[in-house]
Order: C-alpha cells, then sequence, then structure tokens
C-alpha cells in the first residue's frame, strides 16, 4: 500500500464528504477510493469513518488520524516545491472558478498570454455566479468579488470593481431621470440574485461617505449578469452592474449613469484557496498572472481613466495574501 496516496485519499474523501465526489476530484474509479480506504483502516487496525448511504463523518481516531494527515501532505509539498522551484515550470490540470462575467470578458480573451507563459499548465474553467465550496467541488483556486467571510480560506487581494448606477435611455424618457435617492421611490430596478433562493443583492448608495440601503420596486430579477444588462437595456429597469460589465454601453449610448456621486463602495476582488492545501506552483503562477492582468486593466475601477491608460504596464505596490 502506498502510504501517501493512502493519506491523500482519505484527506480528500474527508474533505468533500464523499466517496464519489472524491474520486471524480482524484481522476480515480470510486471502488479504488473505497478500496484505499478500507486497506488504511486494515493498516491501522481501527475505524476512520462512519459510513452511511446519506452521510460520513469521523470517528475520533479519524479526526487525529486527518490532521496528522493534512500536516505530512502540506510538509512532503513544500518539501518538494523548495527543489523544484527553479528546476521545473508549472504544470498540470488547474481547476478555477470565477464569476461568469469576469471569465467571459477579463480572464478568457487574455488566456493566449498565460498559455504562451506557461504552456505545461491544463485549466478547466467553471464560470458561474453561484457560491461554490472549493474543498467539495474539487477547486484548485478561485476568483471571488466582494468581502469574504471564510475564514477556512487564504486570500489575496487582485483589485477593485466600481459599480455604476445606470439605466436605458428609454427607461429615462419614460419614468424621468432621479436625482435624489428620495425620487427613488418612484423608480423600478431590475434586482440580481447570485443563487437560487438567495436575497437579491441590496441596492446600496453612498451619502456623506455612509452607505444607505434603498428598497426598490422591481418587475424582474435575474441570476445571470450578461441577462442583468439586457433587461436593463430593454428598459425594465435600473440596475448597478460593475463597470467593466456597463462600460461599453455607457460609451454606446446604450445605457446612462444616473446619481453618479452615489454610487456604492468599489468591490474587492480576490483570488482564494482552502488554508489546508499547499500552494503549488500552479496555482501560484495563475495567481500573479490575473492579478497583473487586473493591474493593467484601469476600466475595473474608473471610467474617468480609460482615456488615461498608459502605454506601459504601471507597477503597483504588491498585494500580500492574507487569511480571509
Amino acid at each position: 500500500m502506498d502510504r501517501i496516496q493512502a493519506m491523500e485519499v482519505f484527506t480528500r474523501v474527508v474533505d468533500a464528504n464523499s466517496f464519489t465526489r472524491a474520486a471524480e476530484t482524484l481522476g480515480m474509479p470510486r471502488a479504488s477510493v473505497t478500496t484505499i480506504i478500507q486497506n488504511l483502516e486494515a493498516f491501522l487496525g481501527v475505524r476512520l469513518m462512519n459510513r452511511t448511504t446519506r452521510r460520513l463523518s469521523l470517528t475520533p481516531d479519524g479526526a487525529a488520524y486527518y490532521e496528522h494527515c493534512i500536516k505530512i501532505i502540506g510538509e512532503i509539498a513544500e518539501a518538494d516545491a523548495s527543489f523544484q522551484a527553479g528546476n521545473r515550470k508549472p504544470n498540470g490540470l488547474l481547476r478555477v472558478h470565477m464569476p461568469s462575467a469576469l471569465g467571459r470578458r477579463i480572464v478568457i480573451p487574455a488566456l493566449s498570454t498565460f498559455h504562451q507563459r506557461y504552456p505545461d499548465v491544463l485549466l478547466d474553467l467553471g464560470l458561474s455566479d453561484r457560491p461554490v465550496d472549493p474543498i467539495e467541488e474539487g477547486v484548485d483556486c478561485m476568483i471571488r468579488v466582494g468581502p469574504l467571510a471564510d475564514s477556512s480560506m487564504v486570500a489575496r487581494r487582485i483589485g477593485m470593481l466600481k459599480r455604476v448606477t445606470c439605466a436605458s435611455p428609454g427607461y429615462l424618457a419614460k419614468h424621468g431621470e432621479p436625482k435624489t435617492l428620495d425620487e427613488l421611490a418612484g423608480h423600478y430596478a431590475v434586482n440580481f440574485r447570485a443563487a437560487h433562493g438567495a436575497r437579491p443583492i441590496p441596492w446600496v448608495f453612498m451619502v456623506d461617505s455612509e452607505p444607505v440601503e434603498v428598497k426598490m420596486n422591481s418587475l424582474i430579477t435575474v441570476n445571470d449578469a450578461d441577462a442583468y444588462m439586457t433587461c436593463a437595456m430593454e428598459g425594465f429597469g435600473m440596475i448597478q452592474p460593475t463597470l467593466f460589465m456597463a462600460l461599453p454601453h455607457l460609451l454606446d449610448g446604450s445605457l446612462k449613469e444616473v446619481l453618479a456621486g452615489s454610487n456604492p463602495k468599489p468591490k474587492p476582488i480576490s483570488i482564494v484557496y482552502p488554508h489546508n492545501r499547499h500552494l503549488s506552483a500552479k496555482v501560484r503562477a495563475f495567481a500573479e498572472w490575473v492579478a497583473e492582468l487586473f493591474d493593467s486593466m484601469p476600466a475595473l475601477e474608473d471610467v474617468s481613466r480609460v482615456a488615461e491608460q498608459p502605454a506601459g504596464k504601471q507597477t503597483r505596490q504588491r498585494r500580500d495574501a492574507v487569511t480571509a
């Protein structure tokens, strides 16, 4: 029995809380995963898990063994990386998840530069606006927008996303252009919901440097960024998208910014990964590349900077990793 492989399989089953999901993320048949766990238990002479048809739970021995496995696997990965860093380029399959709009409009159009730099890294991109559990779904790292509250993740800030309030000229011609927040009582909004059953993202404006949530009337709620933009251009109501989504439509006149002095605070963008997974060379390479990509795009933060983008790359101070 390969003891290291058995430890890796065991920790993946625990993290995924499923033999089937662990097998999928490891690229192994489920039967092989089951056999490895059974052989490991036989070798140790203890039961590591209680298994039913619905759920898995660790025994006290299993919980203690899991902590030892995480430490050992991390130390092995760190030792390997310390010797490989100077001699081996990042390689292998990298599973990355990100919001749909960011992926389609910013990351994917620039991916040729990533593959030129790291030709041995194979990307498996997941694009959706739903919440994702990286452990359960076998994701190596994620790009997340907004505050991070999950203490089980490590995050590196890579940028900020400015948001704007806007509506179509047709909508404004029909309902009038609001000049104050009080006038919003007579307006409609297109609401955005990140996941089925979740509360729509609240409408927030900044007044005297303080956030103020405003209850908006709404005829339609969507859970897709492109649908959100389309509904606004079709005149269903006002929206508060990120600037990079709205910018082409603001420039061609199909949308118009309103209440510009009261827009909500920019949202942080971070690349995150589970704290109990070693930061591999391929994750580190992708994190560095995507941070450079976001640094080079002033439209993410301020529409006024678009026309002022210098020909050469602007270098910002390095953002260090922090625990979310």
